[in-house]
């Protein structure tokens, strides 16, 4: 029997990140600082090409580690400008360490960005039910709110679509096609129940 996902899951990276990633709730800040840069540096650009840089990140962020990434100086982004491994955007760059400097404010205030991240959503996933190749939202009333307060608190490169994105990528949101194997599997899960 034919394995139907959503649509966007073209090639063998793409379909092992929907498989086992998109759209399972994070509650680890460690992953979150993950996300975030990645989503950050995916403006302007197609989810597949981060995918592929992906390891390269790893290597050039220190695991995204955000106490390091934090300490980042200007020669270190002058290198990372350098790295064809990952997106050579000096704005994207320096938005990683910025991000990550209000990463850790966030966390000292909070306890973790974990705490903080999931009020938008009012502390579980909100799930959505989009028929395949149905128009899925750039952005909602959340990801408006989480942009804006992220803006606020510092964070660069996190407008509405990049905080929507992010929202999906993590779980906060259920974005998966109603007809999607992880639908009903991501849902059993967050409600408990089978569907």
């Amino acid at each position: 029997m034919k394995v139907v996902r959503c649509q966007w899951a073209t090639n063998e990276l793409a379909v092992k990140y929907h498989d086992e990633e998109w759209g399972v709730p994070v509650h680890d800040d460690h992953r979150w600082f993950e996300f975030l840069i990645l989503e950050g540096a995916q403006a302007g650009l197609s989810w597949d090409t981060i995918l592929k840089k992906r390891e390269n990140y790893r290597n050039a962020f220190d695991s995204f580690d955000v106490k390091k990434v934090a300490r980042y100086d200007r020669r270190k982004m002058q290198a990372l400008m350098r790295d064809a491994g990952i997106v050579r955007n000096r704005l994207k760059i320096a938005a990683a360490v910025q991000n990550a400097k209000a990463f850790l404010e966030v966390q000292k205030e909070f306890g973790s960005f974990d705490r903080y991240i999931w009020q938008f959503v009012g502390g579980k996933p909100r799930v959505n039910k989009w028929k395949p190749g149905g128009r899925v939202p750039a952005g909602t009333a959340e990801s408006d709110a989480m942009s804006k307060d992220l803006k606020k608190r510092g964070f660069t490169f996190v407008g509405t679509t990049i905080c929507y994105a992010f929202m999906q990528a993590t779980g906060m949101v259920n974005d998966h096609a109603v007809k999607c194997f992880r639908y009903r599997e991501s849902n059993s899960k967050i409600l408990g129940s089978r569907l």
